[in-house]
């Protein structure tokens, strides 16, 4: 194979022993799948919101950022189920920065054995304050140390019709959430639930395994081709996929960001609230509707927008809560909307 080996990564258990989980937060993580489920399932009718930067860095501002959510959540968690967005992981249309798991230092080389001590120490310290996580999927084969302490997963729109990424998610605990692809077919998104919700046969660790299926499996919608797919026509087109397919538990989540928060082309983050405020009030109108729509997924850090790290060095980069990804909500716009999200339901 063309490849250079570097260096040997760390043993993942000796990595889970420097940064412990507690017992408490184990059994956090559990009941938050579960309220999750219930939510998926319709036993819960609170809203779901997958809230946080569109990558997790730097540490100490996504820690800032997890003390003011947590304080929100114990405000609204009667309506809400709020999961902070823990993004390690950042997958790359062509090339570019592929998130602090892989180089902790966006300036430096990068350095995998240095990213897994940061994510797994950013990810202990917010599930120990008692909030839940969500991460996306990006690089299945390293999950170990991870996926073990999310409430829900993302499946990403480029990886939602590779095969690894629908087995994987047939084979873990963790709700899931299937973006559509980037074409913004809502067929194939729901061809990904299927997959998910059914067993597989495959290799896991030198082993043939058959995993079980993923009955919380669920689509979400996050547009594409620079095209939304949030309005009502959307919805229900999904929705009539969803029945026809048959598929446990059918849901969908909204991803108010991505191509459903653009303009001409250009992501406008501001646009969230409007993605929001359209689809809270089609299910004022359409209440049928709020038995799949079960909710949204949102941009969100300390300062509204982002910079370009291409243009950036580690003297002029803004580390005080603006994204280094794509751009967010600020956190004084995303507790507004929660706060008024919150007051409808």
């Amino acid at each position: 194979m063309k490849l250079t080996v570097i260096k040997q990564l760390p043993n993942t258990e000796e990595i889970i022993q420097a940064f412990p989980l507690s017992e408490k937060a184990y059994e956090k993580i559990s009941r938050d799948q579960q309220e999750v489920k219930d939510i998926l399932s319709g036993k819960d009718q609170r809203m779901l919101m997958i809230v946080g930067p569109c990558s997790a860095w730097p540490h100490q501002a996504t820690i800032q950022y997890a003390e003011k959510l947590k304080k929100l959540e114990e405000k609204l968690r009667d309506k809400l189920k709020i999961v902070m967005r823990v993004y390690i992981q950042k997958p790359r249309t062509t090339k570019g920065w592929t998130g602090p798991v892989n180089q902790p230092d966006p300036f430096t080389e990068p350095d995998i054995g240095e990213g897994i001590r940061y994510a797994r120490s950013l990810m202990v310290k917010i599930i120990e304050m008692g909030l839940p996580i969500a991460d996306e999927a990006v690089f299945t084969h390293n999950a170990k140390g991870f996926i073990e302490l999310l409430s829900w997963v993302a499946i990403g729109a480029r990886s939602t019709e590779d095969q690894e990424h629908r087995i994987f998610a047939s084979a873990i605990e963790c709700p899931v959430g299937m973006k559509n692809p980037t074409s913004g077919s809502l067929e194939i998104g729901v061809n990904s639930i299927i997959a998910a919700q059914n067993g597989h046969t495959a290799v896991f660790h030198g082993a043939q395994v058959e995993t079980h299926g993923n009955p919380f499996a669920h689509l979400v919608l996050r547009g594409g081709m620079d095209r939304p797919n949030y309005h009502l026509e959307d919805i229900y087109q999904a929705r009539k996929f969803l029945e026809a397919a048959q598929v446990s538990n059918p849901a969908i989540v909204i991803d108010t960001s991505h191509d459903n928060c653009k303009i001409d082309g250009i992501k406008d983050p501001t646009q969230q609230l409007n993605v929001a405020n359209e689809v809270l009030a089609a299910l004022k109108l359409y209440p049928d509707l709020r038995k799949v729509v079960k909710g949204f997924m949102f941009e969100s850090f300390l300062k509204a927008g982002a910079q370009k790290i291409e243009k950036l060095t580690t003297e002029t980069v803004d580390r005080e809560g603006l994204s280094i990804t794509d751009p967010c909500l600020s956190w004084d716009q995303t507790e507004e909307l929660f706060n008024n999200i919150a007051s409808q339901l």
